[in-house]
């Protein structure tokens, strides 16, 4: 008995806690690593400020939108359909602050 009341206990405080921020380094190395570490199909790699350039001027939301419907060789969402705009928008500022 005193085992369910502890699990009842720990379910309503998770439900109470809110919910973490993405961890943007996490998800660019469980997703976005995978293409954008070596450059594969002409992803620009993390810390090319080269590369990026053309990228960033028109803003994190124009990148945002590029990952969640895709573009190019990355499929929507980098191919992880279970990424929120939160992770990707995490994972975005993670790699754009590799290349400040």
């Amino acid at each position: 008995m005193n085992r369910i009341l502890s699990l009842a206990a720990a379910a309503a405080l998770a439900l109470t806690q809110p919910a973490l921020a993405a961890d943007g380094k996490t998800v660019y190395g469980q997703t976005c690593a995978a293409c954008h570490a070596s450059g594969l199909a002409g992803a620009p790699k993390v810390g090319d400020k080269a590369a990026w350039a053309p990228r960033t001027g028109s803003g994190k939301a124009a990148l945002l939108s590029s990952v969640v419907k895709g573009k190019g060789a990355m499929p929507p969402k980098a191919g992880n359909a279970s990424l929120t705009e939160g992770d990707i928008g995490a994972a975005l500022d993670y790699m754009l602050e590799q290349v400040k």
